[in-house]
């Protein structure tokens, strides 16, 4: 049972959802749309009263926000991600020890390398209208990904013109490798991938856009390694405060984390719904060769807490650990009862009513594993979403969480309203929050 004083009302207007001009720093080298904003870590950080003596934790550390907060104001922090993509990001977000000088200009030197490459095949890269009038002969050999490879992305997310374009610049940077600044090139790259180069947008769930015949590429990638040196040169003398990532599943934290280690989490779990995380960075994880085939896609998958249809499987057993919950249950028979009524049989459909088990069975194994981490009088604070993703049937997720950390020791100190958004499909009011815990030890 939750505590009637244990909710509590916004902490502030929905504007604050917004990432602010003045945070902008290393938080956008690259990030997920939907990320919470760097502000709203300080706000914890600040509740919670941590300092740089103690260790922050973000188990589910997506492309860093928690990390780069901590480290920005030098307190020490680990997070863990089992996405190689975001795990990447989220590496060299924290790497502040990069000459900038030297990267600008190593990467000015692979943007000549490039455009010559470019200007040899009749190649223009500095707009995105047609090339070619109608007397122009076509290129003849544009270069192209490995059918099995190809297949993994999503339908035209990047046009063969781009993709033409990048995978050239990228054979550059591999050829002129520097490893001082190879990993800040390549993430800067992922960013102008996602942001104009392929043909993406990004709303409740990740799509492609209008197509368009080309789109320029090295100059928007210089840009961003620009940017990255004009921030490298502020933040060099932090560069110091520890930051690490584990590429790790979060139900397994006892593999990667020291008995006793951590002071505070501040984390974003994935949401029980619809949305397939992987396909949110499918496009950079391919190029980059991080998912080479459907089996490391696979692999990938199994690694993370069960969210949508797409990443259930037979061995799967989370479920048995929320068998006695019967609000889980009691939500699982009315998805099922709402599949039934409805006439709905697809595959993934018969999947809704048990995903929703495993789900919340996943974060058990979490927050079970997470206990003997953490030091006595810790604090946590998860920032999680309503949904109605599942023939409507609501699923009130910080509830339900908070229920669960409860059965498993943890003080609910607060559920606090982040903010509020609409249902695509409903057109609901839904809730996000953040569910307060302690630890006693």
């Amino acid at each position: 049972m939750i505590p009637p004083a244990a909710r509590t009302s916004a902490r502030s207007a929905p504007e604050r959802n917004r990432l602010k001009p003045e945070d902008r720093a290393v938080h956008d080298w690259y990030r997920f749309v939907l990320s919470f904003p760097s502000h709203l870590v300080r706000d914890y950080l600040d509740t919670f009263g941590v300092d740089s003596t103690q260790k922050v934790l973000d188990p589910f550390c997506g492309t860093g926000t928690t990390l780069v907060e901590c480290k920005k104001l030098g307190i020490p922090s680990v997070g863990i991600e089992r996405n190689p993509m975001a795990g990447f990001a989220s590496r060299t977000k924290l790497d502040w020890s990069v000459d900038p000088d030297a990267l600008v200009s190593h990467a000015g030197e692979i943007a000549g390398l490039a455009l010559d490459r470019l200007d040899g095949q009749g190649i223009d890269d500095f707009g995105p209208a047609p090339l070619f009038q109608a007397e122009d002969p076509p290129i003849a050999d544009l270069r192209t990904l490995p059918p099995d490879r190809l297949s993994l992305l999503l339908k035209n997310s990047i046009s063969p013109l781009p993709l033409h374009k990048t995978l050239l610049l990228l054979d550059a940077l591999e050829g002129r490798r520097d490893d001082a600044v190879y990993a800040h090139e390549r993430l800067a790259l992922a960013a102008a991938l996602v942001s104009g180069i392929g043909n993406l947008h990004f709303g409740p769930e990740v799509g492609v856009r209008r197509i368009r015949e080309d789109a320029p590429v090295v100059g928007p990638w210089l840009d961003r390694v620009r940017t990255m040196g004009g921030d490298l040169a502020t933040l060099r003398k932090q560069a110091g405060t520890e930051a690490t990532v584990h590429l790790a599943d979060a139900r397994r934290l006892d593999e990667f984390l020291e008995p006793s280690s951590i002071d505070a989490v501040i984390t974003s779990p994935p949401y029980p719904n619809e949305k397939d995380y992987t396909r949110t960075t499918r496009l950079e994880s391919v190029l980059f060769g991080f998912v080479r085939d459907k089996q490391a896609l696979r692999g990938l998958k199994q690694g993370l807490v069960r969210s949508n249809t797409r990443s259930v499987y037979k061995t799967d057993a989370d479920d048995a650990l929320v068998a006695e919950h019967e609000g889980i249950q009691r939500i699982a028979r009315l998805i099922e009862e709402r599949r039934i009524e409805l006439g709905k049989t697809s595959g993934f459909e018969r999947q809704y009513a048990r995903v929703t088990k495993l789900y919340f069975g996943g974060m058990v194994r979490h927050l079970a594993g997470l206990r003997s981490r953490l030091r006595p009088g810790a604090r946590l604070a998860y920032v999680v979403g309503d949904q109605a993703s599942y023939l409507r049937v609501m699923i009130r997720t910080g509830q339900i969480l908070g229920e669960l950390a409860q059965s498993l020791g943890y003080e609910l100190t607060a559920i606090d309203l982040f903010r509020t958004r609409i249902a695509t499909a409903s057109r609901q009011h839904l809730r996000e929050e953040v569910v307060r815990l302690r630890w006693a030890g």
